[in-house]
C-alpha cells in the first residue's frame, strides 16, 4: 500500500506530556492529564481545558492552543451529537473533517479503545510503525546541553557513593555508615537526595552489590559488603527539561581480589575500545563488536550457566534523550550512527560468584568522533 504524504496526514497524540515522550517533544511543556495534540503539516495544535489553557497557550511550543471547552461544543454541533457524547475521538474525527485531512495517522501507544471508535466512525487511521518523531535522535545543541546537565546530577550522586563509602567503616562483614548498617536503601536514598536538590529526579537508582550486580537491572537491596562490587547506575530526569542523564560507575569498599582487578580493567578496556570507535558513518554493531571483541580477548565467556547467563550479557548502549531508552540502539545489527545523536557506551560483566562491574557513559556522535555528555573519575577502589 502507497503510504500518504506526510503533508496530507493528520498527526495525532493524545497522551499527558508527563508520560509521553514524544508529546512532550512536540509541546515543550508538562501537563499531567492526557490531552489532544495534532500535527498538520508544519502547524501543530494543542487542546487543553482550562485549567492548563493560559499557562500551556503562554509557555507552549504549539502554534495554536485551543480551549478543550470551546472545541468540544463545536465539534458537537458539526457532528450532530450530545455534548456530553464528544470524547477523544469524536474530536479527532471533528479536526479531520475541519482540517481536511481524512488520514489519521497515530503512535503506536494510542489508546486502543480510540483506534478502535476512530476504525468504526470511518476514519482512516493507521499506525506508524516507527518514531513518530524522527527529528527526536538528532539532538540540538540546547538538548546536548539538558542532557549534559542529567548527567551533572548523576555525577553528583556519585561524589556522595565516593563520600559514604569512604566514611564507611568495614565491621566484619559489614559496612557501618555513621553507627548503622549501610544498605542498597540508604546509599540509594541519599543519591536520589542529591539529584533533587540539583533539580533532578531519579527513580530506581542502582545500587547492587555482590551477585545482586549480575542481574544488570537488579536495583539492590539488603546490606552492602566489604571487599565486593558494587554497581551504581543513576539515571535522573531533569524536572525543568524532562531530558535524562544516565552514568554508572562500579565500586568496591575495602581491597579487591586479583580476579576483580581483572574484571573491571577488562570492563574499562571494553569501554574504551568502543568510546573510540563511535563515529557518524559507523554502525551501532561495529562499536558493539569492538567492545565485545575486548572481553573474547581477555577470555571472558558469554554463556548461559543453568538459568543463568554469564558475562557480556546486554547490548554496549542506547539512545538517550527524553526517555532513557530510546532510538538509536548500540548493538549487534544495528544501523549506522548519525551525527548528532546521543548514545550510552556501557559495556559489563556478570558472574556470580565473582561480581559484576559496568561503567556507562554518554557521547553526542560528531561527524568526525563523538563529543562526551558525561563526567566523573573511574576510581573504584575505595579504602
Amino acid at each position: 500500500m502507497k503510504r500518504k504524504s506526510s503533508r496530507s496526514v493528520l498527526r495525532v497524540l493524545y497522551a499527558s506530556s508527563e508520560e509521553s515522550a514524544d508529546v512532550l517533544y512536540l509541546s515543550g511543556v508538562f501537563v499531567p492529564d492526557a490531552f489532544l495534540s495534532l500535527v498538520a503539516g508544519r502547524q501543530s495544535i494543542g487542546v487543553v481545558n482550562r485549567l492548563e489553557y493560559a499557562r500551556v497557550k503562554l509557555t507552549s511550543q504549539f502554534n495554536q492552543v485551543l480551549l478543550l471547552e470551546t472545541v468540544v461544543e463545536e465539534a458537537a454541533s458539526a457532528l450532530q451529537l450530545e455534548r456530553s457524547a464528544v470524547g477523544p475521538a469524536e474530536l479527532i474525527r471533528y479536526f479531520s473533517i475541519k482540517l481536511g485531512r481524512p488520514d489519521v495517522l497515530v503512535p503506536s501507544n494510542f489508546p486502543a479503545v480510540y483506534y478502535a471508535a476512530l476504525q468504526l466512525a470511518g476514519v482512516g487511521v493507521s499506525v506508524e510503525p516507527g518514531a513518530f518523531f524522527p527529528s527526536r535522535e538528532l539532538k540540538t545543541d540546547a538538548e546536548a546541553k539538558a542532557i549534559r546537565t542529567g548527567n551533572a546530577a548523576s555525577a553528583a550522586g556519585f561524589r556522595v557513593v565516593e563520600r559514604v563509602l569512604s566514611e564507611a567503616q568495614i565491621v566484619g562483614k559489614r559496612l557501618k555508615y555513621q553507627g548503622s548498617v549501610l544498605t542498597s536503601e540508604m546509599l540509594r536514598c541519599l543519591i536520589d537526595q542529591e539529584c533533587l536538590a540539583k533539580g533532578a529526579v531519579a527513580s530506581h537508582t542502582i545500587v547492587a552489590g555482590g551477585d545482586q550486580a549480575c542481574d544488570p537491572h537488579e536495583a539492590g537491596s539488603g546490606p552492602l559488603k566489604p571487599n565486593s562490587l558494587i554497581i551504581v547506575d543513576i539515571f535522573p530526569r531533569v524536572q525543568k527539561t524532562g531530558y535524562h542523564g544516565d552514568m554508572t560507575r562500579t565500586f568496591l569498599k575495602g581491597k579487591p581480589s586479583e580476579s576483580q582487578r581483572a574484571l573491571v580493567a577488562a570492563v574499562r578496556a571494553s569501554q574504551k575500545a568502543a568510546l573510540k570507535t563511535v563515529k557518524a558513518g559507523v554502525s551501532g554493531a561495529k562499536v558493539h563488536q569492538a567492545a565485545s571483541d575486548v572481553f573474547a580477548s581477555k577470555g571472558y565467556v558469554t554463556e548461559k550457566r543453568g538459568d543463568c547467563f554469564v558475562g557480556f550479557i546486554h547490548s554496549t548502549g542506547h539512545g538517550l534523550g527524553l526517555e532513557v531508552h530510546e532510538s538509536p540502539r548500540v548493538s549487534p545489527g544495528a544501523n549506522r550512527l548519525k551525527a548528532g545523536q546521543v548514545i550510552t557506551i556501557e559495556p559489563g560483566l556478570y558472574y556470580p560468584g565473582l561480581g559484576a562491574c559496568r561503567i556507562e557513559d554518554v557521547l553526542r556522535v560528531t561527524k568526525d568522533g563523538s563529543e562526551k555528555l558525561s563526567s566523573y573519575p573511574y576510581r573504584w577502589e575505595i579504602d
